[in-house]
């Protein structure tokens, strides 16, 4: 038998120190949806109202959406090796019209909301993800040092904004969380406005040429990166002139002067919000190129399916809710109601919520039961070729 006659299989090469940097953001992320559903409803950034401990626990997965859309602008670069520039575009914005479906339909009503009245709407994450790609489809044809200018520049600038008090649902969209529209009992809020977040795809998408550097060239590129962007952080924050519409003062302790400075605004991400995550990811990336130490395993089979791993974990936690809810209270019908932005995912009974000893064990049963299914589902995955699943 020839050479010639076996079937050769070819399989992607894939950036481990990117999934496992996507992997544990993925972990972190599951915590503050798990505080959302079954913790009580106490804003964790209001100074005032808040402690230390349900600031850190909220603070801690600032890095998780940053750190996503840099890397799914990455993850798009890195596929220019196996698809033309055409065939990614294409792949781009079919993928980004997915991802705005499943955030509309399935997601918000068998995940977040378990219903189907739409009383409330809240374009969440996978909105602005979807829109990111579609963006990204059309910025690809630019040449690198454009795109890259682009996402600098929506980035550190969309602050100038901050002054303009609009309620326009286009304005909205591109820049303020607001209301988009309010139609009989219907509203629908936009929580991820597009401007930054597009900018964040974009210089995600020039970061991965590093890919195609030597080692050691990257590896310095990323530390002085993450150092650079680090210290604009708190050189910029502590001048508290430009950069985040919440300045910083002192507070009544030392420990809640330091929360103070590091609470920054998300929605929309700020300046100084992005260069305090977006520098600890470039050092993430640094610490994992070349190395993916053991303990860290896991988070690296659930960085090889994020959006698996995401559509899963909405449902399980509201059904971990909904349990919670009958064992106290006997009844479930808060679970299914969302009548108003305020009661969003849910409509709490009376008293709701667990302790933060009682969040953290929800949390860790919960990675630990999607586990084996994003490992069962990355080896579906590398066996198989088949289109549909790269939109999973």
């Amino acid at each position: 038998m020839s050479n010639a006659a076996v079937p050769v299989r070819v399989t992607r090469a894939r950036i481990e120190s990117v999934d496992l940097l996507r992997g544990v953001i993925m972990v972190l992320m599951a915590l503050d949806h798990v505080r959302d559903f079954v913790g009580a409803r106490i804003s964790p950034i209001n100074l005032a109202t808040t402690t230390v401990p349900l600031f850190f626990t909220r603070w801690i997965t600032h890095f998780c959406a940053p750190t996503f859309f840099l890397l799914m602008g990455t993850g798009a670069c890195l596929a220019r090796a196996r698809r033309s520039k055409a065939e990614l575009s294409r792949f781009l914005w079919t993928r980004g019209l997915w991802l705005i479906f499943v955030e509309l339909v399935p997601l918000r009503c068998l995940g977040f909301q378990f219903n189907f009245d739409y009383r409330v709407t809240l374009l969440f994450i996978l909105w602005a993800l979807g829109w990111a790609m579609i963006a990204l489809s059309a910025l690809i044809y630019l040449p690198d040092w454009a795109i890259a200018t682009v996402g600098v520049v929506m980035i550190t600038t969309h602050n100038l904004l901050d002054s303009v008090q609009s309620n326009n649902p286009f304005f909205n969209l591109l820049h303020a969380p607001g209301v988009v529209f309010d139609i009989r009992q219907h509203v629908g809020f936009v929580a991820y406005p597009l401007i930054p977040w597009i900018g964040v795809t974009a210089v995600g998408y020039t970061l991965g040429r590093i890919y195609g550097w030597p080692a050691d060239r990257r590896k310095r590129f990323l530390l002085r990166m993450s150092v650079g962007l680090s210290a604009a952080f708190v050189i910029l924050r502590a001048i508290n002139v430009y950069g985040d519409p919440s300045r910083w003062s002192a507070q009544k302790s030392a420990t809640f002067t330091l929360v103070s400075f590091l609470n920054t605004t998300k929605y929309p991400p700020s300046l100084l919000f992005l260069l305090m995550t977006l520098g600890p990811a470039m050092l993430g990336l640094w610490i994992f190129d070349g190395r993916t130490p053991q303990l860290l395993r896991p988070a690296l089979i659930i960085g090889k399916v994020p959006m698996f791993y995401y559509v899963l974990h909405i449902p399980l936690i509201h059904l971990i809710a909904l349990i919670l809810c009958f064992a106290r209270y006997g009844h479930v019908y808060w679970v299914f109601q969302s009548p108003t932005l305020a009661d969003y995912p849910f409509a709490a009974p009376p008293g709701w919520g667990l302790s933060l000893p009682g969040i953290y064990l929800v949390w860790v049963m919960v990675v630990v039961l999607l586990y084996p299914l994003c490992r069962w589902f990355a080896g579906v995955k590398q066996r198989h070729t088949a289109a549909w699943l790269s939109y999973l």
